[in-house]
């Protein structure tokens, strides 16, 4: 049995680089061969990506969010198993399917051997694991700065939403989930794959294996009031401390298989955290295409 353990330089702070040796110490308990590449970039950790899913009998990364993303374009068609050590700032992925966030508990799931095919998102010709998202606070995520988020962890994204993004854009949103129909104009809306946003367990009834996305949406009058404007603050404080399923006039829940939004041109979607396409999408659940070490005993 063979394995490919790929880190960046700077994953987990340098952490992981660090404890390089012990990881792959650990690893050797259930595979002869353990190959440990360190990457400078996106582009060459999803090639080693690739190439390692063909090559190897497991691929093992670290990272955040955003490199999950990137693996999970890579590892597309593959059947080979995934194992993830996540080190972001967040790691939304990791508490979805509560995968610890410390470097020992990460090594035990995938030392247990137990492997689970996960549904992801498709959109277009990109792949997303746990949220689409548009609107209040999404741009965030990305446009937060990397030296920021290594000195204040999470905090720097409520530092960046402050500075930029406390005024809510008001957008259109026509929305066909699975048939069912939804219009209105909004302030953000989510399809949502995984449980956890921003660290907050706000879809903590869902599977990340059934089959069905749920979409969230704040609901907002094209032309608010400045008490309209307000309100909007406390309903999404609502949505991240009572989760989606919490009974509010202003938010909508709907939940399917393909999700097709009408929106205006300049829309940015967040794709996982990451700046993604604007305008017009349609997300359509993937059945079983991610296959990834897990927790034992854990629902996914």
């Amino acid at each position: 049995m063979r394995c490919l353990f790929l880190y960046h330089g700077g994953s987990g702070r340098g952490r992981v680089g660090k404890r390089l040796g012990y990881i792959k110490r650990r690893l050797h308990r259930n595979y002869e061969v353990v190959d440990a590449v360190k990457t400078a970039s996106a582009e060459e950790l999803m090639a080693r990506v690739k190439q390692g899913l063909k090559e190897y009998d497991a691929v093992i990364f670290s990272g955040g969010d955003g490199t999950f993303n990137d693996v999970l374009q890579a590892a597309e068609g593959s059947t080979t198993p995934l194992g993830y050590l996540p080190t972001g700032t967040v790691n939304d992925v990791a508490r979805s399917l509560k995968i610890p966030r410390n470097l020992n508990g990460a090594l035990d799931v995938i030392l247990s051997g137990r492997t689970e095919k996960l549904d992801c998102m498709k959109v277009g010709s990109k792949r997303a694991m746990y949220i689409v998202a548009a609107g209040a606070l999404t741009s965030a995520t990305y446009n937060t700065p990397q030296p920021l988020k290594r000195v204040m962890g999470a905090a720097a994204y409520a530092v960046e939403a402050i500075r930029h993004n406390l005024d809510f854009q008001v957008f259109p949103l026509k929305i066909d989930c699975d048939g069912r129909k939804f219009e209105s104009s909004a302030v953000l809306v989510f399809v949502l794959n995984g449980r956890s946003v921003a660290g907050f367990p706000i879809n903590r009834a869902a599977s990340m294996k059934d089959g069905k996305l749920e979409v969230v949406v704040i609901r907002q009058a094209s032309r608010p009031t400045l008490m309209q404007k307000l309100t909007k603050y406390f309903s999404l404080a609502t949505l991240f401390l009572f989760g989606c399923r919490v009974r509010k006039k202003d938010i909508v829940t709907l939940s399917g298989k393909r999700i097709q939004i009408e929106t205006a041109e300049n829309v940015v979607w967040d794709f996982d955290g990451e700046e993604g396409v604007k305008g017009n999408i349609v997300v359509a659940a993937e059945r079983g295409d991610v296959r990834l070490f897990v927790p034992r005993g854990k629902k996914v």
